[in-house]
């Protein structure tokens, strides 16, 4: 069977919102099996983000002019009320996220800006700007740390309060920006996606720096989902690629590539190191890094490809003589499984009380995929 055969897809999406150009859609699915919009409305600027609390049926809307609309959705999803409207940045909304237990509504904006208001009063509780605009956004009710993913690849944390807000620290460890974020609360571990094509997987709760690099998409990461109750990421990318990592197997850090003059394994000189070239009257040759051990090594000594799951790479990468005889079939055993959308998706909403995910593309379909096979 091949991978991915056994995803069942629908399209539309039930009880949940569409944005698309000027317009909101709310689809339902009809005794017919087929899933019609029962509410079709026109918003006064393009739609860019939104959030949805089923709870409070409060659907948060971000615009490209800044604001943020704000509507209550009946019981039977056939109305939407607005409730009221903030003016949250001085231009497109990137992200919005809906806090119920602060009763917060968090966004950031392409004005390097990220603000939270109180949803119940209106008014804006605080701000704090950006090193770039920002399009990774995610909250833990318990320490109130708000994390927040940026274009110029850095990761933000800081520590909300009713009407403040204090810089807890920075890091950085994508070469492109970050395109999504994903929080677990119970772990303490944070998920970055990036335009690099890669996925970061930072141990917040451990306090060791650890960082795990996870390699699994040929173009940018667009969004990351979390399965608490199976330990499971699901990561969907510009690549059409839908993602399953196992995150309960004991994971490795990359280690960081060493510097040196000459290859590490035959002392070769590399092209720079002119001394050594003149003393050996050898050529120089180009340097290269075994993923698997850092060190410097030239393309002779490093000319077997390997995939390395439990380090992430999922795909074969460059490692040295050595490094490719030592690691076993054992070790080269996936830890992720792969699936393809047939879209390139741009949205991703994961739903796992039904096991189900949402995926919408740049080609304007929405498709529903039943999880259950591989998230279990």
């Amino acid at each position: 069977m091949p991978q991915g055969e056994h995803l069942q897809i629908h399209l539309g999406v039930a009880q949940s919102t569409q944005i698309h150009s000027k317009t909101v859609r709310v689809w339902l699915k009809r005794d017919s099996g087929q899933y019609w919009p029962s509410i079709y409305h026109a918003m006064p600027s393009p739609c860019s983000c939104m959030s949805f609390n089923p709870e409070t049926r409060r659907l948060s809307i971000g615009l490209d002019n800044g604001t943020i609309s704000e509507f209550i959705l009946s019981e039977d999803y056939n109305k939407m009320t607005l409730v009221k409207s903030y003016q949250a940045h001085q231009s497109r909304v990137m992200m919005i996220l809906f806090v119920l237990e602060m009763e917060w509504v968090l966004s950031t904006g392409q004005d390097k800006h990220f603000t939270w208001h109180c949803s119940e009063s209106g008014q804006r509780l605080g701000g704090y700007r950006t090193s770039a605009g920002a399009c990774g956004l995610q909250f833990d009710v318990e320490t109130r740390h708000v994390f927040v993913g940026d274009h110029s690849g850095q990761v933000t944390i800081l520590k909300l309060e009713q009407e403040s807000c204090s810089l807890v620290t920075t890091f950085k460890g994508h070469t492109g920006g970050v395109t999504a974020l994903c929080w677990d609360p119970i772990q303490r571990v944070l998920f970055s996606g990036s335009s690099d094509h890669s996925i970061i997987m930072w141990d917040i709760g451990g306090r060791k720096g650890t960082a795990i690099e996870l390699q699994g998409h040929n173009d940018k990461v667009q969004s990351l989902s979390y399965a608490h109750h199976t330990r499971q990421l699901i990561s969907c990318g510009a690549d059409g690629g839908i993602v399953v990592w196992n995150m309960d197997v004991e994971r490795q850090e990359t280690p960081e590539w060493l510097d040196s003059d000459s290859c590490q394994k035959c002392d070769q000189p590399f092209f720079w190191n002119f001394k050594q070239m003149w003393d050996s009257k050898k050529i120089g040759l180009r340097q290269h890094h075994c993923r698997k051990c850092g060190k410097a090594v030239c393309g002779k000594c490093s000319s077997k490809r390997s995939s390395i799951p439990l380090m992430g790479f999922e795909f074969e990468v460059r490692v040295c003589d050595s490094c490719h005889e030592s690691i076993t079939d054992e070790e080269r055993a996936p830890t992720a499984t792969f699936h393809d959308s047939k879209h390139n998706i741009v949205h991703v909403h994961f739903d796992a009380t039904r096991g189900w995910l949402l995926t919408s593309g740049t080609d304007k379909v929405i498709k529903l995929w039943d999880m259950t096979p591989v998230v279990s």
